[in-house]
């Protein structure tokens, strides 16, 4: 049990949108030999799309929509990806994403250096001690100095770095990279699609010069010994672990540079499974029984059969197939027959799962929520997958009267998923859904044209915030919920929501109202 914890690597791809997280993965999966030929997110030219951008509307816009899980073996180790969606408007995805991984690699462009997005996903990694590697992508197209680059790293995430490779040249001078944690340089040929053979050479050597230049070699010596005498030695251990430094690595993702460096350092010096806080005590990876949380859930993986797949983090144990475990919130025992693992969209059935995998498990009637626990008995409840309050709002309107059922089930499974919120107005008994960005209002009525054959229209509504409301003084409440009868609404778990048309109106209420607690997250 011990050894098959220790092989595990869980870990996420985050960035800003375009930096190049999905090619990234789809380069990994190719050194992983899950792939023969990598995808394109963008092109033309190459017909087979990125594999992990496997929902029809992810092809279109060359965007991730959803998160999505791939799993393969590499040497002795076993890694399991998560490839998230960059966007803002996903970003809930991604930050319940983080609660299920040990570790994370943050890709950031060369040119563009640390953008927004960024920023807020280091935040949660800060606040969560997760260990972080930063990859700088796009390295063969012209982009900032390596140095100002690191700077900024450790301006904006506010953490210390240390290069573990270094870039020869950059764009049309682009000639390879420097491996630092094994002392070699390796000198690349750009593929797109398939991994090429690397060349070996010794630093010292006068080989050097022969193939890279003796400019280029001069220049190549001087920064490795500024960096020796800049930058603290790597030691993993202490700060990597302890998500207090980065190492850094450069390369092209797209052109295949830098990242099996990457992947090998990565699979040596990454964490195994860490232990997980539940509310009552906290779950080490190595204990005997199993115990599990459910951090997404995903609609339509196979179009065919209209199925939900709930994904389950293994935080403790070994999971096997058809043995019974107890869903902690609804307190019934479940038996599960076809617990898969998944490469994206494809997915194989599994006998057993240890702590650090993540698994599919079938929810056809709905019987998982986001932020579920299963367990082989024991009470206890996983936290930290809240949701935030939403800042846009529509009313969702049925455009065909025929398909009122394929929409209420549409609505229904989508909003499992976390991608938004849906509210029922206790005024009119309008459904209004609520979201981050108005990105997500166009793939849900994407989705619902496609996977559920259910056409909508969205209705603005100005609206400023929505917040849960509770109140010990019962009277009180129900004085609120009369004045403000037109605002308020009821959430999917039928709590009750106050639907704020403006700054002003929310705080004339907080000031009003003193024993009424308004909040702006919900735990799952």
């Amino acid at each position: 049990m011990k050894s098959e914890i220790e092989r595990r690597r869980t870990f996420a791809i985050i960035s800003h949108p375009d930096a190049g997280k999905t090619t990234l993965t789809e380069k990994l999966l190719l050194f992983g030999g899950q792939i023969q030929v990598a995808g394109a997110v963008k092109s033309n030219k190459i017909k087979k799309t990125a594999t992990s951008d496997w929902m029809e509307i992810e092809k279109q816009r060359g965007i991730s929509v959803t998160t999505s899980v791939m799993e393969f073996d590499y040497g002795d180790y076993k890694v399991n990806i998560l490839d998230t969606p960059g966007h803002q408007d996903f970003a809930e995805d991604t930050f319940r994403t983080l609660t299920a991984v040990d570790s994370v690699i943050i890709v950031v462009d060369g040119a563009k250096g640390v953008e927004a997005q960024t920023r807020k996903l280091m935040e949660v990694c800060r606040m969560r001690k997760t260990p972080v590697i930063v990859f700088v992508n796009k390295m063969d197209r012209e982009g900032r100095d390596p140095f100002d680059l690191l700077d900024e790293l450790e301006e904006e995430l506010k953490i210390a770095v240390r290069p573990l490779s270094w870039p020869v040249g950059q764009g049309l001078r682009f000639k390879g990279v420097y491996n630092i944690y094994e002392g070699k340089l390796d000198l690349y040929q750009p593929s797109k699609q398939v991994v090429t053979e690397k060349v070996e050479l010794d630093i010292h050597s006068l080989a050097l010069e022969k193939h890279i230049g003796d400019g280029e070699a001069g220049r190549l010596r001087a920064d490795l010994e500024l960096i020796d005498g800049v930058y603290p030695p790597f030691t993993t251990t202490a700060d990597y672990l302890s998500g207090n430094l980065a190492p850094v690595f450069f390369g092209s993702a797209l052109n295949n540079f830098g990242v099996q460096e990457l992947l090998d350092c990565f699979v040596q010096i990454a964490p195994s499974p860490r232990p997980v806080p539940a509310e009552e005590r906290t779950v080490h990876p190595d204990e005997a029984g199993f115990t599990g949380f459910i951090f997404k859930i995903t609609a339509n993986i196979d179009p065919n059969h209209r199925s939900c797949v709930a994904f389950c983090k293994v935080c403790s144990g070994k999971f096997a197939r058809n043995a019974p475990y107890l869903h902690v919130r609804r307190n019934k025992t479940l038996r599960f027959s076809s617990p898969t693992q998944f490469m994206a969209q494809r997915k194989t059935t599994v006998d057993e799962a240890w702590a650090g995998d993540i698994i599919g498990l079938p929810d056809s009637g709905g019987t998982f929520k986001i932020g579920d626990t299963l367990t082989g008995g024991e009470q206890l409840h996983f936290r930290g997958l809240p949701s935030f309050s939403p800042e846009m709002f529509k009313c969702i309107e049925n455009t065909d009267p025929m398909r009122q059922k394929q929409l209420s089930k549409g609505i229904d499974q989508l909003m499992d998923e976390g991608v938004a919120q849906l509210f029922v107005n206790q005024f009119n008994g309008r459904k209004i859904i609520g979201t981050v960005g108005q990105l997500q209002f166009e793939v849900i009525q994407y989705r619902l044209l496609h996977e559920y054959n259910a056409s909508c229209r969205w209705e603005p509504l100005s609206l400023y915030k929505a917040c849960w409301i509770e109140s010990d003084n019962p009277t009180e409440l129900e004085v609120f919920k009369k004045r403000k009868f037109q605002y308020m609404a009821k959430d999917r778990e039928g709590r009750d929501v106050f639907l704020a048309d403006s700054a002003y109106v929310l705080q004339m209420a907080q000031i009003d109202f003193k024993h009424i607690r308004f909040h702006f997250s919900s735990e799952f």
